[in-house]
């Protein structure tokens, strides 16, 4: 899927210079979001975790008026699209860990953006577990920044192009997110169903559809919690289902040694969705 670079501030020649510290340091971060009837999905939302990512960073944030407005314009020129928006320090004014008075970089690229996910989200997920694991560190937890190495390796293992996603856990064990999606359980007795995804405190990333589901879910009366998972609680799911910004909502078929079918409360959250999905919502 080839994209096009639409807009880019912070350095000269139309170019990422060389020196920039998203280069050498991954000092960065970014967004990917899914535009329909050319019009950016959730971008209210996408905005805010940027915006929340660069106050806890200290990144020079872009001017929220003028970046949303380029990301509409990007976004107008499709019919379906994907826009990214990648953020970094910029060009460093010295060599070095420290940074100085840099004045940021700012990229927003399209991609063409086919209904594959669309089919790929009604057929179901393959899932494998990932045996790259997913190092912890509060500082950096929830936030979508340039250091995805981890995800990379991850994706890239032997037997990887068996599955269509794998799940990691942290060094300490527990079970936290896909490589490119978040996680949802649905476990309990028929008259105690709890709905359940991993906490995302010490590592991982916190999506935007992830957010989503949970607000719409608890509308409707449907407590979702965010709690501490290990490896094990998949075994006693009864449905498992994946989120992430291009898909939407994309239930689980199969698990390592176990298949599984989309069950009632995958499909009632699904149908919970599909509106906000199908006609774009701001926030």
């Amino acid at each position: 899927m080839s994209g096009e670079v639409i807009w880019s501030e912070g350095h000269s020649g139309g170019s990422v210079s060389a020196l920039d510290r998203g280069l050498h340091y991954g000092e960065g971060l970014f967004e990917t979001i899914a535009c329909l009837e050319r019009r950016p999905r959730f971008l209210a939302l996408h905005l805010e975790r940027l915006a929340l990512g660069c106050a806890r960073l200290g990144l020079p944030a872009p001017a929220a008026g003028r970046l949303r407005e380029r990301i509409e314009q990007a976004a107008a020129a499709l019919p379906r699209a994907i826009i990214k928006v990648l953020l970094t320090r910029g060009p460093g004014e010295s060599r070095g860990y420290r940074w100085g008075r840099e004045a940021g970089t700012c990229v927003i690229m399209r991609f063409p953006w086919s209904d594959a996910d669309a089919a790929q989200g009604r057929a179901g997920a393959r899932v494998r577990i990932a045996s790259t694991r997913l190092g912890e560190n509060p500082a950096l937890a929830g936030m979508k920044h340039c250091n995805r190495l981890e995800q990379v390796l991850a994706a890239n293992e032997p037997g990887s192009a068996e599955a269509d996603e794998a799940l990691m856990l942290s060094t300490s064990g527990r079970l936290i997110c896909g490589t490119m999606t978040n996680v949802f359980l649905i476990d309990g007795e028929a008259n105690a169903v709890r709905v359940r995804t991993p906490e995302i405190r010490t590592c991982g990333v916190a999506g935007v559809m992830r957010r989503v589901v949970m607000r719409e879910a608890a509308r409707a009366g449907l407590a979702v919690e965010a709690c501490a998972m290990r490896l094990e609680d998949l075994s006693s799911a009864r449905e498992v289902f994946l989120t992430n910004a291009r898909v939407g909502l994309w239930p689980v078929r199969s698990l390592p040694g176990r298949e599984l079918a989309p069950g009632p409360l995958t499909a009632r959250l699904a149908a919970l969705m599909r509106p906000l999905l199908e006609a774009p919502a701001d926030g």
